[in-house]
């Protein structure tokens, strides 16, 4: 339980540090606070913040392909580039499908 939280706090703050760097402070401060939101047992919640982690890795992955693309373009080296956001979004993706586990579940109903 501990490990899966962990790694979706680490997406969250990754998310975090994504959403400051475009100078979005209601993202930032939403994305820092959404795991805070664990604290409530409810299975609700636990839907919400697993669908939150679902959106985050959707906004890496466009962010991703359009980082890729722009670097393309300009003839700029992309590769590594790929493979980082990728496995970032891959993070961030499997933090909210480790949501689903029944130990999880087990601590939600």
């Amino acid at each position: 339980m501990i490990s899966r939280v962990i790694l979706l706090v680490l997406a969250f703050l990754l998310l975090g540090a994504h959403f400051l760097r475009g100078g979005n402070m209601v993202l930032v401060v939403g994305s820092v606070l959404v795991p805070l939101l664990l604290f409530i047992k409810k299975r609700w919640i636990l839907v919400l913040v697993q669908w939150l982690a679902y959106f985050g890795a959707l906004s890496w992955a466009y962010t991703t392909f359009v980082l890729v693309h722009r670097r393309i373009q300009m003839g700029g080296p992309w590769l590594r580039m790929l493979l980082i956001l990728s496995a970032v979004t891959v993070i961030t993706f499997l933090a909210g499908y480790l949501l689903k586990s029944d130990v999880v579940r087990k601590r939600y109903d």
